[in-house]
């Protein structure tokens, strides 16, 4: 299956571009620190996900894509903490992030279960 069809790609690809519209509305203090990261470790988690498909072994790549998507997880409470972002706008946010992490687990456990 090609990485663009799986649920999870579709899943993170909707986060990337939720948090590559989120940090258009920061203001200058941290549109280019918070934000910049925001967008940077989304996108590695896409690239991630595709890698983890294209492989025979997925568990590394299924790992470090767990990884990343903690520290999304953490950067967005920090925007919400900071008031760069409205409480409605993390609840969407925060919603996408846990959706993600469970089908990277299921994806992990059925590695696991194939070793």
């Amino acid at each position: 299956m090609q990485y663009s069809e799986l649920p999870i790609f579709k899943s993170i690809y909707d986060l990337t571009l939720e948090m590559y519209m989120l940090v258009r509305g920061f203001n200058k203090e941290f549109k280019y620190t918070l934000g910049e990261q925001l967008k940077k470790e989304t996108t590695e988690l896409a690239i991630l996900i595709y890698k983890a498909n294209s492989k025979k072994d997925k568990r590394e790549a299924l790992e470090n894509a767990r990884e990343k998507l903690e520290t999304v997880r953490l950067l967005v409470r920090l925007a919400k903490d900071l008031k760069i972002i409205s409480l409605r706008a993390f609840v969407r946010a925060s919603k996408n992030i846990q959706d993600t992490s469970k089908q990277i687990l299921g994806w992990q456990r059925s590695c696991i279960a194939t070793v």
